[in-house]
């Protein structure tokens, strides 16, 4: 195979190791962008949204002295999946890791299936899981030249205890948890494929839809239900993803829980009582 990594023309700074990050510019992707900059690696920021903070992004990856971009894409749509994967290793060479954060939902009671219709599953579907499918298919040639390629996928623990913002988002995770199993196979022995599944995070992903002092009241609460009596901040988060990215080069197929110890719950005193 072609080694884009010497052949590129237009392969820009020093570093030799790149990351593709969808879903890049914001909350948990945001940080996973600047966790890999800290490690050396050159940054591609695939936003769908919010361009302003994509840049600002750019800029802070660039202080910590790596190379970055910003490039726009929808992952639901196969040719920008191409389009942005083209434009990583037209700068930089190839790729080596792709993080897959790009996420959406539909905010719904999950008490109402009246209002969990099927347009909204298909959209959630479309970036959440068949997203993740075409970055990897795009991606593959790339990350399969690296001495160390890898895919980590962003799933939630919604996939694991039926809770979430919507029906469509619960099962979207679950898809991602079973994408991820058959990716890792399908691209042994030269790709490692795994998946963090992120508890309640500190982020603003659910205050447009339950407001400030609900958002306050839900993260009080998972706390309090969690073994490690907090939540997570999403710098914790993209700590995980870069342990799987670099450092777990014999890792895949796995899914890691980075929840507080919320799936497993607060310590009970069993001891009789005075």
């Amino acid at each position: 195979m072609k080694n884009h990594r010497t052949d590129g023309m237009n392969v820009i700074g020093n570093n030799n190791k790149s990351a593709l990050i969808t879903g890049g510019a914001t909350g948990i992707g945001a940080c996973c962008s600047r966790a890999m900059a800290q490690r050396g690696y050159n940054v591609v920021i695939n936003y769908f949204d919010y361009p302003d903070q994509a840049e600002k992004v750019v800029s802070e990856c660039e202080n910590l002295g790596v190379r970055a971009i910003a490039v726009y894409g929808d992952v639901s749509a196969d040719q920008e999946c191409r389009n942005i994967v083209a434009r990583a290793v037209e700068t930089f060479g190839g790729i080596d890791a792709l993080i897959c954060c790009a996420a959406t939902t539909q905010f719904t009671q999950l008490t109402d299936l009246e209002n969990q219709n099927s347009e909204d599953f298909l959209r959630i579907y479309g970036v959440n899981v068949i997203g993740i499918y075409q970055m990897a298919r795009a991606s593959a040639p790339y990350l399969k030249e690296s001495n160390n390629g890898a895919i980590v996928n962003i799933s939630s623990i919604a996939s694991q205890n039926g809770s979430g913002s919507s029906l469509g988002y619960i099962a979207s995770k679950g898809a991602v948890n079973s994408l991820s199993f058959a990716l890792a196979k399908m691209l042994a022995p030269n790709v490692r494929v795994n998946c963090v599944l992120p508890g309640f995070v500190n982020t603003t992903w659910f205050l447009d839809y339950v407001g400030q002092e609900r958002l306050d009241q839900i993260k009080g609460e998972f706390a309090q239900n969690s073994a490690l009596q907090d939540i997570c901040e999403p710098e914790e988060i993209a700590q995980a993803v870069v342990f799987l990215a670099i450092d777990a080069t014999k890792t895949t197929g796995q899914l890691l829980l980075s929840d507080a110890g919320s799936t497993l719950g607060p310590s009970i005193e069993y001891s009789p009582t005075n």
